[in-house]
């Protein structure tokens, strides 16, 4: 009786410790890896920390999907498959001119839902536009891949993408070389009876806008622009509004942590001495 006894335990003590080599043992290095919960809890502080001085002006999400990336924040619109707004800090340090080798596009796995599989674009005869782009994250390959999450793109005509879209962007890296950074928030127009591509029905927006933050000295400095989805020559100046009118047509509320007052002039400013 005695030895059954002792059996039970040792065998009770055997598989508890196969457990615990399966679950802690890399068989690829040789080496236990840490508890993957804890990592977790790391990694979420980490990211958090890395966006402690955009958090100021992260606007209000509308649909409660907020999701933190280590090099941009956005709020995911499953209704409309894409972000309603990508916000990030652009530095100069941050333009670099690294070849990188252009990723696959793949599915944002921290958006619960599930962010739009890339083949909604294909053959849609609409670009997978970045909203934050690639050139602004050149400095590190996983930044730069990072940037080819499909939530962080939004259908754009390609003329567009190539031509106003993209002079908007080198506009902001001008920016941030000369203000020595700035923060920029930006997204399409996702209300009214939108054109969908692919099965996932992702919306193609009518406008696109771009908020471009600049605070130095206690000052905050704001430039913002709301743009058709075409193409146009006509100068960046002509898209100049200000982030009231963005506020109306998105429903978005942008500066909201400010104290009201400095909130309520920093929004309906649409001065161009600063910028141009």
């Amino acid at each position: 009786m005695r030895n059954k006894k002792i059996y039970r335990i040792l065998l009770a003590l055997a598989i508890i410790g196969f457990y615990l080599f399966e679950k802690y043992y890399d068989a690829d290095t040789g080496q236990s890896q840490p508890n993957t919960n804890n990592k977790d809890m790391v990694s979420e502080e980490e990211e958090v920390s890395t966006n402690l001085s955009l958090a100021r002006y992260l606007p209000r999400s509308t649909t409660g999907v907020i999701v933190n990336h280590e090099y941009y924040t956005l709020s995911y619109n499953e209704m409309h498959e894409q972000a309603e707004w990508v916000a990030y800090e652009l530095k100069k340090e941050h333009l670099t001119y690294d070849d990188r080798k252009r990723p696959y596009f793949n599915q944002d796995p921290k958006v619960e839902t599930g962010s739009a599989d890339w083949r909604n674009y294909k053959n849609s005869g609409y670009d997978r536009g970045h909203l934050c782009p690639a050139g602004d994250r050149r400095f590190s390959v996983a930044a730069y891949n990072q940037t080819f999450l499909t939530s962080n793109v939004s259908p754009q005509e390609h003329h567009f993408n190539s031509g106003l879209w993209n002079r908007l962007e080198q506009q902001a890296r001008y920016w941030a070389k000369k203000h020595n950074g700035i923060f920029i928030i930006t997204g399409g127009v996702l209300n009214g009876k939108l054109v969908t591509i692919g099965e996932e029905k992702v919306s193609v927006p009518d406008y696109f806008y771009k908020i471009i933050i600049d605070e130095r000295d206690g000052d905050i400095r704001t430039a913002a622009f709301l743009v058709p989805h075409k193409e146009s020559k006509a100068s960046l100046e002509t898209f100049r509004v200000s982030i009231d009118s963005i506020e109306a047509v998105t429903g978005v509320d942008f500066l909201y942590k400010l104290n009201d007052q400095l909130e309520l002039e920093t929004e309906k400013d649409v001065s161009l001495g600063y910028w141009f």
